[in-house]
């Protein structure tokens, strides 16, 4: 058998497991589980195919639908591997994007009929503020974590299930009962589940918070990208379950709506969301 596969969240977590000692294989998850079309659990093509032309659209193409696809359903017949291994370690953070996606893989997991797995999930690290994320550690930090690590009980697999279903479903009324949770079994659900509640559409403004916290940021004088960035950055709270392709997407829609609330100007119509040879820093934003 093989000896551990660790599973995690981004590829700068992963890429520091890689340098961390620690031993085994490594698969980083990549999707949005928090939105988009799905049905719990593991997944059919039907599903596949919906989630790439949901990512493909949400980056405005910076990802094709192919490439979306294949990264998809190798995840998945990695996972579909995952039995042979010794000891099955997930690394998680505490945020929303975590939170859906550590759900998601143990009910994945449970799917397979395996459950001997190790969780390590935190939602703070001495000496960094604000911390938002295992991506943020060096490998030295990383490793000194690994002994921390504690068996997924049965209590949390029942409940990983039930969150994953909510996720999927996008279903309000259960949400609303996750996050009132007092003592769940996965403690980082009700307050990521919160952070989801949040991003929903005020019914006065018909924006999200993130929305919200962007067009604070224009209208407090910030026009470009990175001053943007760093100032929502500064006014959510963490963990940060966001990075640059989301905030970039609530930028580009606040400039599509009808009537629009920001215009750009810049080399392109819109915020490129994935790798692009033009530079952000040439582009301006400012409310209408």
């Amino acid at each position: 058998m093989n000896k551990v596969l660790h599973i995690t969240s981004g590829d700068m977590a992963g890429d520091s497991l890689a340098q961390a000692g620690l031993g085994g294989d490594i698969l980083v998850w990549h999707d949005i589980l928090y939105d988009g079309p799905r049905e719990p659990g593991w997944p059919d093509e039907k599903t596949f195919r919906a989630r790439a032309l949901f990512l493909e659209e949400l980056t405005a193409g910076g990802l094709g639908r192919e490439h979306i696809l294949e990264t998809m359903r190798n995840q998945y017949r990695q996972l579909a591997t995952a039995g042979s291994y010794e000891r099955i370690v997930l690394w998680f953070d505490a945020c929303l994007f975590d939170q859906s996606m550590l759900a998601h893989v143990l009910t994945c997991l449970a799917h397979q009929g395996l459950h001997q797995v190790d969780l390590l999930c935190i939602d703070a690290f001495p000496g960094i503020e604000p911390f938002n994320g295992l991506g943020q550690l060096q490998p030295g930090q990383l490793a000194s974590l690994y002994r921390d690590r504690g068996p997924v009980s049965t209590e949390q697999f029942a409940f990983a299930a039930a969150v994953d279903r909510a996720f999927a479903r996008q279903d309000k009324a259960l949400f609303r009962d996750l996050a009132a949770m007092s003592a769940p079994p996965l403690p980082w659900v009700p307050a990521a589940v919160k952070r989801w509640l949040q991003e929903q559409p005020d019914p006065a403004t018909g924006l999200g918070r993130l929305e919200s916290l962007a067009l604070a940021a224009i209208r407090s004088g910030c026009n470009t990208p990175g001053d943007i960035f760093a100032a929502v950055a500064a006014a959510d709270g963490p963990p940060q379950y966001w990075g640059d392709i989301t905030l970039w997407g609530k930028l580009n829609g606040l400039a599509d709506r009808v009537p629009p609330l920001v215009t750009m100007s810049g080399p392109l119509a819109r915020l490129p969301q994935w790798e692009s040879p033009v530079p952000l820093s040439e582009f301006r934003i400012s409310v209408c």
